[in-house]
């Protein structure tokens, strides 16, 4: 009996031991709420009465409540009133479901007119956060002649080059007759901060600014609420190329402080940084000077900053006025600039300090606002502003 109690003391102990080092419980578990978010949409003015949009508030996960969510429209292009008819409301995403449509009725007219914004502003939720917090909604004119200030418009009118030619191959093209931008071809660089010019536009991605339809790319630059954003397209990684003839068919915006540009860096520009990189600048325009294009480049020369460069003045119009093809023809004793096949700039790269001119490049497509060549936007500077693209083309 006593050798049996030792036992039971001894076991006692350990359970004893085992119970104090228990971590204590810690209570209920966090249970996250969902995020709801609002995203862009966009459509036709139409032509009578009022047109509807619809936003979509979603959730990240379902709710085991009703989720209450208020909202408001804010002006961008668009005013209230005139435009579209303000809202100030609440909406409610029920117990299980994961959305709900927001209607917001857009006035129609038959005035001849850019595409105008506005924005769905989520202000507060409850039983859930607020995630994406902004919608934006593009009224795209539907008025005849219409489509945007500067580069916008259906037509097609303008020079045009051939997709061939004597003694070259086609290598690459593209031709933007998708929906969408091809993710086999380009990348989205967004943010902000000035890019190295103290521009004054934020990048960003996806329809925001850049739409694929009817055989064009249109890149938009827009100002809401005293801010401007864009975008800009590289093809770094994905398409790059050592000499050759380049084409590009655009229709360029336009106004004070806008500066579209169709230009190249080296591949190596992440190892070896700009000016050691090489630039060319197949096309630059600056807004106040709507008639006039620039072809230049950019090196390093014994570790400083070089360039050079030309620029082509139309006699009459503007380059937003319709089509023209900026052209690079590039081999390993030069590269040409043409603006629709006139020959206006000329640099030869056999020099050692010009080595950059001999390596791979990559494309960049984007549209800024502001910056230390075109000087702010004024007063006069209309908003949308629009470059489209109809094919950029790679022969060798």
């Amino acid at each position: 009996m006593k050798s049996h109690f030792r036992f039971l003391t001894f076991l006692g102990l350990i359970l004893f031991s085992v119970s104090c080092d228990k971590e204590p419980e810690t209570g209920t578990p966090t249970v996250t709420k969902p995020a709801v978010s609002v995203n862009d949409i966009s459509g036709n003015e139409g032509d009578e009465g009022t047109t509807e949009f619809s936003f979509t508030l979603s959730l990240d996960k379902t709710a085991t409540t009703n989720v209450l969510v208020d909202y408001s429209t804010q002006n961008g292009t668009a005013n209230a009133g005139q435009d579209y008819i303000p809202a100030t409301e609440t909406a409610i995403i029920s117990a299980g479901a994961t959305e709900v449509q927001v209607v917001v009725k857009v006035v129609t007219d038959s005035n001849v007119e850019d595409d105008e914004t506005f924005e769905l502003l989520l202000v507060s939720a409850v039983n859930a956060t607020i995630g994406r917090n902004a919608g934006i909604a593009t009224i795209i004119n539907d008025d005849e002649n219409g489509g945007g200030g500067g580069g916008g418009g259906d037509d097609d009118e303008g020079y045009t080059t051939p997709d061939s030619y004597p003694g070259l191959s086609l290598v690459w093209s593209d031709e933007f007759n998708g929906s969408s931008l091809s993710q086999g071809n380009w990348t989205y660089e967004t943010g902000g901060g000035g890019w190295g010019n103290n521009e004054l536009q934020t990048y960003r991605e996806g329809t925001n600014n850049t739409t694929v339809a009817d055989g064009k790319l249109v890149i938009e630059a827009k100002k809401i609420n005293g801010n401007y954003t864009s975008a800009r397209i590289i093809t770094k990684n994905k398409q790059f190329f050592k000499y050759g003839r380049v084409d590009i068919r655009a229709k360029l915006p336009q106004g004070q402080g806008i500066w579209p540009a169709l230009w190249m860096l080296g591949e190596n520009f992440s190892s070896v940084g700009w000016p050691a990189c090489g630039e060319i600048d197949i096309m630059e325009l600056v807004g106040h000077q709507p008639n006039r294009v620039h072809g230049t480049v950019h090196w390093q020369n014994e570790g400083s900053h070089a360039d050079y460069g030309d620029s082509f003045t139309l006699s009459s119009g503007t380059f937003s006025d319709e089509f023209n093809v900026f052209s690079i023809i590039w081999d390993n004793q030069s590269i040409k600039w043409y603006m629709n096949d006139n020959l206006y700039n000329t640099i030869t790269i056999t020099g050692s300090e010009l080595s950059e001119f001999q390596e791979e490049f990559f494309f960049i497509f984007n549209v800024a606002v502001g910056g230390n060549w075109p000087g702010s936007p004024d007063a006069n500077t209309q908003f949308p502003q629009k470059m489209t693209v109809d094919y950029v083309r790679v022969f060798q």
